[in-house]
């Protein structure tokens, strides 16, 4: 795994909660930039179909699915999590490109 975090035994329920702390900053920091590359691709967008892109969805569901399954994570709870961002971010787009 590819990550500054690493899974260590914690010894008491503060020292779990100051590692979970730091990964709720990490998560937000991350989905800070990944909106900030969703709007940049927005620029490259003509039309409806292409923001709500079907199979653009259904690949990215896909391919999170199997990066949870692979990391013992609940790939129905990261779908869930990843359609409520992936809608977020469309309605996001639909406004870029609506006059």
């Amino acid at each position: 795994m590819n990550s500054k975090f690493q899974k260590n035994k914690c010894e008491s329920l503060d020292q779990a909660r100051e590692q979970i702390d730091a990964l709720d900053q990490a998560l937000i920091e991350l989905i800070a930039i990944r909106q900030f590359y969703v709007d940049q691709a927005v620029r490259f967008k003509r039309s409806e179909h292409e923001v709500q892109s079907p199979e653009r969805v259904t690949h990215v569901i896909e391919k999170v699915r199997a990066k949870a399954t692979e990391l013992g994570c609940d790939p129905d709870m990261i779908e869930q999590i990843y359609r409520q961002m992936i809608q977020h971010f469309i309605q996001r787009e639909l406004k870029e490109i609506r006059p």
